[in-house]
């Protein structure tokens, strides 16, 4: 699955600075690989210690994590929407991904200008907010126009429901609402598929604070969760400066002292990876073998047969069975051949729910 979440940001908030951090990701990841695709694109692989595990036990030739494109979003300024600055490149580039990180600057400094003159968090959100949603606005709007003449032929029975759902969505923007909030049955929102709502994609908030507060947030953290509770989005807090110190360390214990100093476990970077992974609502299952260990990405509450597609198409046209392991049976006995003497390994049909960690064999005919 192509996985791509875009960082969004106004100027001097810790954007830049923490998709840096993100681009050297394989510093932090074990020996798993960063690479740029492009100057402002970068694959990070989603941590997951439960893969170094099984690479322990069945010693693979190599090892392939699940990965998450993060792109570096830039451009926006006021009237974004309307195609000043680099307006259009920047819609363009979030309409391509799967769900939004917004950083929002959280921290004082009179060392680092603000583009607005002063720190003011719900400002920042504000202003991206609104070019968004007014992108969205004109896109609802030209739909709209599309689906009255089709509701007034009466041809399409399927017209009018999606011209009433549209006109929810119209009010719900116009009142600087973003789409994700919309008051919309989750059967209804087919009918704004095809037009990709930008504030319509979920999003997690990254409050950048000083080092002080990473561990309790501040003033500025709180006035952004308050304001974000009815969106149905996350939030976390990290320091951007700290994550640019630890990208400087090369050993995996200095980070870990450093991080045992500030009172922390893991990193922020590490927390915004799985923070997005769990955003798109998604869950790995693994394939294990002597050529390869593998992590594969699938939505939650995925069907074996879908799960399989994943791998290649042909399994879900020709699927028969899978062998399933969950994983703590694996790490308990230590190998698939002990779980299925131990009875561990159990055969499952087309209707079958994957679980997260699950070890899975597919058996298919085409």
């Amino acid at each position: 699955m192509g996985l791509k979440c875009g960082i969004v940001g106004l100027p001097n908030v810790g954007k830049s600075t923490l998709f840096n951090c993100l681009s050297n990701a394989k510093a932090q990841a074990a020996n798993f690989p960063f690479c740029t695709i492009e100057p402002n694109i970068g694959v990070i692989t989603v941590p997951d210690d439960r893969l170094l595990e099984l690479e322990r036990l069945v010693k693979p030739q190599r090892v392939v994590p699940t990965v998450i494109e993060i792109v570096d979003i830039a451009g926006l300024v006021k009237g974004a929407s309307k195609g000043e600055g680099l307006g259009n490149q920047f819609l363009s580039n979030i309409r391509e991904c799967d769900a939004i990180i917004h950083v929002v600057r959280c921290f004082d400094d009179p060392n680092v200008v603000h583009v607005d003159g002063s720190v003011n968090p719900i400002r920042d959100k504000g202003t991206i907010d609104t070019e968004l949603q007014l992108k969205d606005l004109d896109s609802v709007e030209r739909k709209i126009g599309r689906v009255e003449k089709v509701a007034k032929a009466g041809a399409d029975k399927d017209a009018k429901k999606a011209l009433d759902v549209l006109l929810v969505y119209k009010a719900h923007l116009e009142q600087g609402k973003s789409a994700r909030s919309a008051p919309v049955a989750e059967e209804d929102k087919r009918f704004i598929a095809d037009i990709f709502l930008l504030t319509a994609k979920p999003v997690l908030y990254v409050c950048n604070v000083d080092e002080g507060s990473v561990n309790t947030g501040n003033k500025y953290v709180d006035q952004i969760r308050e304001h974000i509770k009815d969106e149905n989005a996350e939030i976390l807090v990290i320091a951007a400066a700290i994550e640019a110190e630890i990208t400087m360390l090369d050993s995996f214990e200095d980070r870990a002292a450093f991080l045992s100093d500030l009172g922390l476990e893991e990193s922020g970077v590490s927390k915004l990876i799985k923070a997005a992974y769990r955003l798109l609502n998604l869950q790995t299952y693994f394939t294990a073998g002597v050529k390869e260990v593998r992590a594969w990405t699938i939505t939650k509450g995925m069907l074996a047969p879908q799960a399989a597609a994943v791998i290649h198409t042909d399994f879900e046209k020709g699927f028969i069975k899978a062998e399933v392991i969950h994983f703590p049976d694996f790490v308990s006995l230590g190998s698939e051949s002990a779980c299925r003497d131990a009875g561990k390994l159990s055969i499952e049909g087309k209707e079958y729910t994957v679980v997260d960690g699950d070890v899975m064999h597919f058996r298919f005919n085409v």
